[in-house]
């Protein structure tokens, strides 16, 4: 019982301070370390209490309420840990004037035994375990101790099993010392937990403790990972070689073997349908997104009744669950363990609306109000503001009205009137540039000593920019009914010239390919194919991603985008180069992103399923199963996916054998496929090695915060003892 006179309300808390404890029972006197020099007679000891409640916080008691008196009282019970413990309260009375009380109390006995034991065990550890005995009474102190290890669930004896090498010791310790004392034990296989006793008693004075040690098997699932990419008609051969190796392990034992292949991925594309239609902000731009998207997705819909055909297979069915939702059985931790198990539920619903997509009345329902509202925010001179009310952008309104393009462009039917009434709007912004422009010139011919102020800080001859570039690209698309008038000729020749000269200096793919579409529009072809050729002779192909770009660009501005730069270049080497076989490497690079990652954006996502679904060969006409055998045994696909073909099989304990590592996959039509073999197995974890041809290393480096005369500073472990001999 605790008793204080402070206020009206109060919280209190009492904690252990594992420090303070230490410092307690110290080592104060003669250690004591060595044994006696005679033998003592055994002491019992059997039936000695021991300690078994070592909870670090005694009480929390938030909420207590004192007395008329100011008397606050508390009943609570002390755990049995050895220690110090800190007692903090806080009290405040109904004016709110406050208090803070801080204390220390000591639990102890004369004679205290404490086990040092490790977080938990391996078996097959070797070690020691120690014990401390500590003496706090007035009198020198001699007895006996003992370790003992129990079965947790039948309380019977395992020290046989742990090989403990010897049995009760003995100790001899002064008045205010302490002794350790170790037993080295062994850890056997088959333990999964143990519980540790230790007492110590001179006949008089005794004292014991006991927990719980968890035994961590030997022995660790380990999963390992093949990817088996194919493309077009053919046959391919892949060597599982960890695998293949297995039979000369005496300790690896087989867990499973999963084969997971996917016919036709380009399906997955449609699966990303229903996402373009969800995105929630209402800022101008998004609220063209969600238009470009419901368009768009509506069109792809309606471009192949397969589609809807398919979707009716996947009501009802796992195809539409997101993959994270899937394949448990070979990951290492459960979904609902992970941070994205509100992503994968989000995925999985999003995709069960692709229903959305076939319902046309609530399609032209959106689509009406969407351009109603973009209609009520243009501003009277054509352009549109980011947010309502707000100042008009020039950039937002070509963005918008580029989009409008794409959309008549691809034969979405759409009504373009917003579009066409920015149109002058944007001709005036594009003579403004061309004023600008002139100007620097000027002023440069004027001062050339001088630093140029030129657009952009370029220099004087190069003012091409990437707003220039997509302003035409997109005017481009409304040249046969609406032609740029007259009096602004002489400005477009001046960008059109800047296009063809400075366009290797804009760096951005996507501007490049911007530039390359307008010029093939405004018959400067020749021009247009430098263009492509030199994007050409930049690209990377291999057979597993495709045609992609090695700039490593960021995605920090709009031009930068990867996914929409791709699409771009789709667009381009399929319009200006008609280069059939470029446009299908490239799309296979756009899909492999899907294969492990979203696309990130509605604009995004929009992008590339136009470029999949509508560039090129239809990507959706294929119905072959590819075909895998492992060894000498082929796997039969059961409960195949309508639509991706995909189909897995899993081999369970003696059915994996080594040769399993020998895999064959056949693709009897063209397009893309992939799919994967994940193999399982317990192994002994220190005959785990890490395989070489993983693309992603890890290394581990340990570090020491050491004081310098810089200040302190973080140095690899390797690197202390040199920097200490210095200093």
């Amino acid at each position: 019982m605790l008793q204080k006179s402070t206020a009206d309300r109060s919280g209190v808390a009492l904690a252990a301070d594992g420090e303070a404890a230490q410092a307690t029972v110290g080592t104060t006197g003669d250690s004591g370390g060595g044994t006696p020099t005679t033998t003592q007679p055994p002491i019992s000891l059997a039936g000695i209490p021991v300690r078994t409640n070592l909870n670090e916080t005694a009480f929390f008691f938030p909420h207590l309420i004192s007395s008329s008196e100011g008397v606050v009282k508390m009943e609570f019970t002390m755990p049995e840990a050895l220690t110090r413990w800190r007692f903090l309260g806080f009290a405040h009375d109904q004016q709110l004037r406050g208090g803070l009380l801080s204390d220390e109390v000591v639990t102890s006995k004369d004679l205290m035994i404490q086990p040092n034991p490790p977080r938990f065990l391996r078996e097959g550890d070797e070690l020691e375990m120690t014990v401390k005995v500590t003496n706090l009474s007035v009198t020198r102190q001699t007895g006996q101790a003992a370790l003992n290890f129990l079965d947790p669930q039948t309380n019977q004896s395992l020290n046989d099993r742990l090989s403990i090498s010897t049995g009760q010791q003995q100790f001899d310790i002064p008045a205010g010392g302490t002794q350790t004392l170790s037993w080295r034990i062994r850890v056997p296989d088959g333990i999964h937990l143990l519980t540790y006793r230790t007492v110590a008693s001179t006949g008089r004075l005794s004292d014991g403790e006991e927990g719980y040690l968890p035994v961590l098997s030997r022995r660790i699932l380990v999963t390992e990972s093949l990817p088996l990419p194919i493309r077009g008609q053919q046959t391919k051969q892949f060597n599982f070689q960890r695998l293949i190796d297995s039979g000369k392990s005496s300790t690896l034992q087989h867990q499973s073997l999963t084969v997971q292949m996917a016919s036709n991925p380009a399906w997955y594309a449609v699966m990303s349908l229903p996402y373009l239609m969800e995105y929630p902000h209402r800022c101008s731009e998004q609220l063209f997104n969600r238009l470009y998207a419901n368009c768009l997705a509506g069109h792809i819909a309606a471009s192949d009744p397969k589609i809807e055909r398919v979707f009716q297979q996947w009501r009802g069915t796992e195809a539409l669950d997101s993959p994270m939702q899937k394949n448990q059985e070979i990951k290492s931790a459960v979904l609902e363990e992970s941070p994205w198990v509100r992503q994968a539920q989000a995925e999985s619903q999003s995709r069960r609306n692709v229903g959305i997509l076939f319902d046309q009345n609530r399609l032209r329902d959106e689509t009406t109000r969407a351009l109603t509202e973009l209609a009520q925010r243009q501003l009277g001179d054509g352009r549109w503001a980011w947010f309502p009310d707000g100042p008009p952008s020039d950039y937002i309104t070509l963005y918008i009205t580029t989009g409008f393009g794409r959309l008549r462009h691809l034969g979405v039917a759409i009504d373009p009137t917003v579009a066409i009434r920015s149109l002058g709007a944007l001709d005036n912004w594009m003579a403004q540039q061309h004023q600008l422009a002139l100007e620097a010139m000027r002023k440069h011919n004027d001062n050339p000593s001088k630093p140029s102020d030129a657009l952009n800080e370029k220099r004087p001859e190069n003012f091409l920019s990437h707003s220039v570039a997509m302003y035409l690209y997109g005017r481009s698309f409304f040249l046969p009914e609406h032609p740029i008038g007259i009096e602004h000729q002489s400005a477009l020749q001046f960008w059109l010239d800047q296009a063809q000269k400075h366009w290797l200096q804009l760096g951005s793919l996507q501007s490049q390919a911007h530039l390359a579409l307008a010029l093939h529009r405004f018959d400067q072809r020749d021009s247009a194919r430098k263009i492509m050729a030199s994007l050409k002779e930049r690209s990377l192909t291999n057979e597993e991603m495709g045609t992609y770009w090695a700039t490593a660009e960021q995605f920090y501005w709009w031009y930068h985008a990867p996914i929409e730069s791709q699409a771009a270049l789709i667009e381009a080497f399929d319009e200006v180069a008609g280069d059939a076989q470029m446009v299908e490497d490239c799309k296979v690079w756009l899909l492999k992103q899907k294969q492990t990652q979203d696309w990130k954006t509605t604009k995004a996502t929009a992008d590339a399923v136009y470029a999949l679904l509508l560039r090129g060969t239809n990507l959706l006409a294929s119905d072959q199963l590819v075909e895998v055998q492992l060894g000498q045994s082929e796997v039969k696909p059961d409960k195949v996916e309508a639509g991706t073909g995909f189909y897995q099989q899993r081999r369970l304990g003696s059915e994996v054998t080594a040769d399993s590592g020998e895999i064959r996959v056949t693709k009897r039509d063209a397009g893309i496929a992939w799919g994967s073999v994940h193999w399982q197995y317990f192994q002994d974890i220190d005959q785990i090695t890490s395989p070489t041809n993983n693309p992603l290393q890890i290394t581990k480096e340990l570090y020491v915060n050491r004081n310098t005369d810089r200040g302190p500073e973080l140095q690899p472990m390797g690197q202390t003892a040199q920097a200490a001999a210095v200093q």
